[in-house]
């Protein structure tokens, strides 16, 4: 769902930075990793603490990287198969760290809320199912079939938790967090399983074909 305002960040807000970055000479993995460090950095080093408004500052600082490296290749031209694996694999431990980090926090003398413990495992089912969601479509994809679709893309996965979490600690909402945290789980779940059948449905298909002749293409039978 938010992918269709990829456009405009790319297009508008951001290419400023990556016209500098290009000027610089800084090549689009070294901006992929710089960006997930100061995930990793942001969401394990605040969250635990229970400074939750700022570790949502310090990300947000970073998470564009994944906007700026994609628009950087394509305005030099630049296809790359390391690149696409490099982005889509510390596009994993971002998103580790970041629900990873709330696990933390609700494991810690820091949250002063009711039902820690089962915060603690709704974060980590999210970490889980995240990380199911991605590879349930690039498995399909190496195997010639579609797992596109669901409910929980990854931008909508970290864009909402960000948001929310960041807004429920400016406020004093906690509430606001804990709803997201349940609607992701839900959503990544329905995601997953919504993905398994459908590639189901097309294996079914495949495994169904007639296997191809070994004898097809001869000329007849040896003499």
């Amino acid at each position: 769902m938010l992918d269709r305002f990829k456009d405009f960040w790319q297009g508008v807000v951001l290419m400023p930075f990556v016209r500098l970055f290009i000027k610089l000479g800084i090549s689009p993995d070294a901006v992929t990793l710089v960006g997930t460090l100061g995930v990793v950095v942001g969401a394990l080093a605040f969250f635990p603490r229970g400074e939750l408004f700022w570790g949502v500052l310090f990300i947000t600082a970073f998470v564009f990287s994944d906007l700026i490296d994609g628009k950087m290749a394509r305005v030099l031209g630049r296809k790359s198969s390391f690149g696409a694996f490099w982005d889509s694999t510390l596009d994993r431990i971002g998103d580790g760290a970041i629900f990873g980090g709330l696990a933390l926090y609700f494991a810690g003398d820091h949250y002063e809320g009711d039902h820690g413990y089962l915060y603690l495992c709704v974060s980590l089912w999210c970490l889980v199912m995240g990380s199911v969601t991605s590879y349930a479509r690039a498995r399909a994809e190496s195997l010639g079939m579609d797992a596109k679709g669901g409910l929980a893309e990854r931008a909508d996965r970290l864009v909402s938790i960000l948001v929310m979490t960041g807004l429920g600690a400016l406020f004093d909402l906690p509430i606001l967090m804990y709803v997201t945290l349940w609607a992701l789980a839900a959503a990544s779940a329905y995601t997953v399983v919504f993905r398994v059948l459908k590639v189901h449905r097309q294996a079914v298909v495949l495994d169904a074909a007639p296997a191809p002749d070994a004898d097809a293409g001869s000329d007849g039978p040896e003499h």
